[in-house]
């Protein structure tokens, strides 16, 4: 009987935007000794994938890897996978900019080690039905998928060994389906656990290859991983295995597979991730209710039987799940518009300039959460924006030249089926959204590529139950790591504390009509009942400019209750922009259209962020402060004319300005989420709510107005 083909395929990635520090620690504890061992055993051949990120880093700051990389692979033992250079989710971006993003890694493939990739590693093993079209667009042959995928599309646990073809429009492609139990296995289980279950597959009849795909940080940078992979030599006596057993397996390219196998037929997958993904995507209800039914099924041994019925949701679900994925998406198309509009008028070296800063900002890990922290990571998501607004000052420099501008577009700027309002000049962006309150769903500062509306809304998930129940303790096994799946760690006490939800999304100019009761602890914590729904009702806007100034006046009607009478409001609020000022002039009127007199508090939140609230360089700012409280600190001022934020790193201040005096509450916002370590609290930015106490009488009315700038003073 033959030996079967085991296809390993590796994928090492670093984010945009993840810190140096990382990057070190994953070298020295995960991609360097990985391919150190593998260097000392010659018989042992293994397909790698880089992000671009990743390759960025290495190449600049640790050189002597790429040397052993390349002479592995002169070797004959890697075969290097190429995929979007920036590590996109391929189906989430425009179609030229997915074919751009995996040509600008098979560039850079062949330029620095002279190997031209016949496949690719699929981010996230996340397939689109169309991607055949855009992967072998690209010149490429093949690509890694889970089991999963397969599954769906009614194969079985019988199926899953050497390729199948797919294709779209006559584009075809193979794939290759991972073996789950081999990817969950390795490295948690003993060397010979794999050779025992390849036997099995062997003696099937017809299994000439089998897959392993899956992340390389398994192998060192996962908690408690690199003591039993290096340490206690796991990786040496995996490979040493291999080697001593190759009557019954032996290591081979995917290339090389696909040259001297058939397929095993067509196929046709449908939309689908790994498991896990496809469970995460689920709204919070659904994802419990999908968890039982996991559970169920689990205890009465159908799982498997009903595995390919059984299946969660689609990535995609992230956009809705998270109106800050769905913020930052529609961004990056917005851009990418710009950017492809803009190709003309750039010279060679801004167009590149252009590509790489765009495509640097379709980066997929801070666009869904897992796992790991994702889009809770309020780096990422400013290493996201960041890059795409740098792209955006490049292609708006060919679109409007050096000259002052004021631009205003009226579209549907975040795909809800309702018009936005985008208003735009050489400082500031910022995009309007009627239907949510009259609410900015983007604030840029564009001198500091700096989205200061990159905040998030603190809202329920479904692992929030595990900290309310767990009582702490590490999860760690005496013998051997725990797989990262499995792994319940709370990295600090009394988080279940700190879990509060918001009443309605985290907005700048979101406007709130309170009790004269409520206080800043009740508000900070969403411990309050709204006197109305202010903050997610309609606005109807109306948008006035000339050449150098604009004016968009925003009218809400709603009723509020005050002390059992139900009171008809009317809240106008006008935004004025001009072609050359980092400010929004923002003036307000509150009517008072019912019976009853009205004895209430009236705010606006201001939700902004800058970043780091335990940094001593950002801080709060307000007239009288004599110190620098960090923006951690919670602050109440009544009678102020100023009050904001400062980022001495960044050079600049973001604040709100009155003749008029105001009062002001400041506070952090926090959310608790899970990450690789474990659950974590993560400063999301800061709320300062300005307010007014107001008494309208029937058919009266009251008003306030301020300014909302950015500058390098204060």
């Amino acid at each position: 009987m033959k030996p079967v083909n085991l296809l390993i395929g590796i994928h090492n990635h670093q984010p945009v935007g993840n810190f140096g520090h990382v990057f070190e620690e994953a070298h020295d504890t995960c991609y360097q000794p990985q391919l150190k061992v593998l260097a000392e055993h010659h018989g042992i051949r293994i397909a790698i994938h880089h992000s671009g990120p990743l390759l960025e880093w290495l190449e600049t700051h640790r050189p002597k890897y790429f040397d052993l990389l390349g002479k592995l692979v002169d070797r004959g033992q890697v075969e290097i996978l190429s995929g979007g250079f920036y590590e996109p989710i391929l189906s989430s971006i425009p179609e030229g900019d997915a074919v751009g993003q995996i040509e600008m890694m098979n560039d850079y493939i062949k330029r620095r080690f002279g190997f031209e990739p016949k496949g690719m590693w699929t981010a996230e093993r996340i397939w689109d039905p169309y991607l055949p079209r855009i992967i072998s667009s690209a010149g490429l042959k093949f690509t890694l998928l889970d089991d999963t995928h397969f599954y769906y599309a009614g194969l079985t646990a019988s199926d899953m060994h050497g390729y199948y073809v797919t294709e779209k429009h006559g584009a075809s492609v193979a794939v290759f389906p991972i073996d789950k139990t081999l990817r969950y296995s390795i490295p948690f289980r003993l060397p010979h656990e794999t050779i025992d279950h390849i036997k099995r597959l062997r003696e099937q009849g017809g299994v000439t290859g089998v897959t392993y795909g899956d992340d390389g940080e398994k192998f060192g940078l996962w908690p408690e991983t690199y003591k039993w992979v290096y340490e206690e030599r796991w990786l040496h006596n995996f490979y040493e295995t291999l080697e001593k057993h190759q009557d019954v397996v032996n290591t081979s390219f995917f290339s090389q597979y696909l040259e001297t196998h058939k397929a095993r037929g067509r196929i046709y997958l449908p939309l689908a991730s790994y498991e896990e993904m496809m469970e995460w995507s689920l709204p919070v209800e659904a994802g419990l209710k999908f968890e039982r039914v996991l559970h169920d099924l689990a205890e009465s041994g159908k799982k498997e039987e009903w595995k390919p019925f059984i299946r969660g949701g689609l990535w995609d679900n992230f956009l809705s799940k998270y109106d800050e994925s769905n913020r930052m998406h529609k961004k990056m198309i917005y851009v990418s518009g710009k950017v492809a509009a803009a190709m003309k008028g750039l010279s060679g070296k801004k167009k590149d300039e252009a590509r790489r800063e765009l495509y640097q900002g379709q980066c997929n890990c801070a666009y869904w959460h897992g796992l790991f922290g994702g889009l809770y990571l309020n780096y990422l998501r400013h290493a996201v924006y960041h890059h795409l607004i740098n792209a955006e000052r490049i292609a708006d420099e060919a679109l409007h030249g050096d000259k002052s501008w004021l631009h205003v577009e009226t579209l549907d700027y975040d795909t809800d089926g309702a018009p936005e309002i985008a208003v735009e000049n050489q400082r500031i962006s910022a995009v309007i959204d009627p239907d949510m309150g009259g609410t900015l769903l983007e604030f840029d500062y564009r001198p500091a590529s700096f989205a200061l509306s990159n905040t998030f809304t603190r809202r329920r998930e479904a692992y929030h139950e595990k900290i309310k129940s767990h009582a702490g303790g590490s999860g760690e096994n005496a013998d051997k790591p725990v797989s990262i799946h499995d792994i319940v760690r709370l990295k600090e006490p009394g988080l279940a504390d700190a879990l509060h939800y918001d009443p309605s999304p985290r907005r700048i100019f979101a406007d709130h009509f309170l009790s004269p009761e409520v206080g800043l602890e009740d508000f900070m914590r969403g411990l309050y009942q709204p006197l109305g729904d202010f903050a997610g009702i309609a606005y109807e806007p109306e948008v006035s400019k000339s050449r150098s100034e604009a004016e968009v006046t925003l009218t809400g009607n709603a009723v509020i209750t005050v002390k059992g009478e139900h009171v008809p409001v009317t809240v106008v609020k006008k935004l004025s922009f001009n072609s050359k000022d980092a400010a929004i002039d923002v003036e307000y009127v509150v009517k008072n259209k019912g019976g009853a007199a009205l004895d209430i508090i009236f705010g606006v939140e201001l939700n902004l962020t800058l970043l780091a609230g335990d940094a001593d360089d950002r801080y709060w700012v307000a007239e009288g402060l004599k110190s620098k409280p960090r923006l951690k600190d919670i602050m109440s001022h009544t009678g102020a004319t100023m009050a904001g934020m400062r980022d001495d790193w960044a050079g600049f201040t973001v604040y709100a300005e009155s003749k008029n005096p105001f009062d002001v509450w400041c506070f952090p916002v926090e959310t608790v989420s899970q990450s690789e370590g474990g659950f974590e609290r993560t400063y999301q930015g800061s709320c300062l709510f300005i307010h007014h106490r107001m008494a309208i009488k029937p058919g009266g009315r009251s008003g306030f107005s301020f300014s909302l700038k950015v500058d390098g003073g204060k």
